[in-house]
């Protein structure tokens, strides 16, 4: 009798070391990435500081000025992205100047972008990434906050680990405002 119940004992300690065993080996496997979590991903790897020119067609005198300074940040244990713009060179004082924040994450089945808009109002877009994995275009979804001036749509464009396109509409009312940021990193 005794014997069965040690007998018992060794199958069970066998099927609880095989199951951990097949348990850990399943764990090390890599999990498939959704399409949100791919391109958050891949916005994740803009994290760095940045520098360079803005270009505004509609707004020549905008052009060719100081550049302008990108900062994009990885927090809330890598399930943010935090993006800020300022002109370089400027202090950090959002009361004299333009300093808006944008947050991204991937939000369910959909990478999420909010613009925290000097204009006072938050618009979210929802971000999709191009077949060869380098632009993220992001289309706008809702808006919390009056809707007669704000940020419409982005997209960024990666060409290569130290530089990166973003291209943002504002809407002035029903006019589309362009914007192209053609930035390098700086560390």
């Amino acid at each position: 009798m005794k014997s069965r119940i040690a007998l018992s004992v060794v199958f069970v300690l066998i099927a609880a070391t095989a199951y951990a065993a097949d348990a850990q080996s399943d764990a090390q496997k890599p999990v498939a990435q959704s399409d949100a979590q791919e391109s958050f991903t891949t916005m994740k790897s803009l994290a760095g500081e940045w520098e360079g020119p803005v270009a505004v067609p509609e707004m020549p005198q905008m052009s060719g000025g100081k550049p302008t300074h990108a900062s994009l940040r990885v927090t809330s244990r890598g399930h943010v992205l935090v993006h800020e713009f300022q002109e370089a060179g400027t202090p950090l004082d959002a009361t004299k100047y333009d300093h808006p924040v944008t947050m991204l994450y991937v939000d369910g089945d959909q990478l999420t972008l909010v613009h925290y808009c000097d204009a006072g109002n938050r618009p979210r877009m929802t971000g999709t990434m191009s077949p060869d994995g380098k632009t993220v275009e992001f289309e706008f979804k809702d808006i919390s906050g009056s809707a007669e001036y704000h940020m419409h749509h982005s997209v960024f464009t990666v060409i290569d680990a130290n530089h990166h396109t973003e291209d943002w509409t504002f809407m002035m009312k029903d006019k589309p405002i362009h914007a192209h940021f053609d930035l390098h990193r700086t560390n």
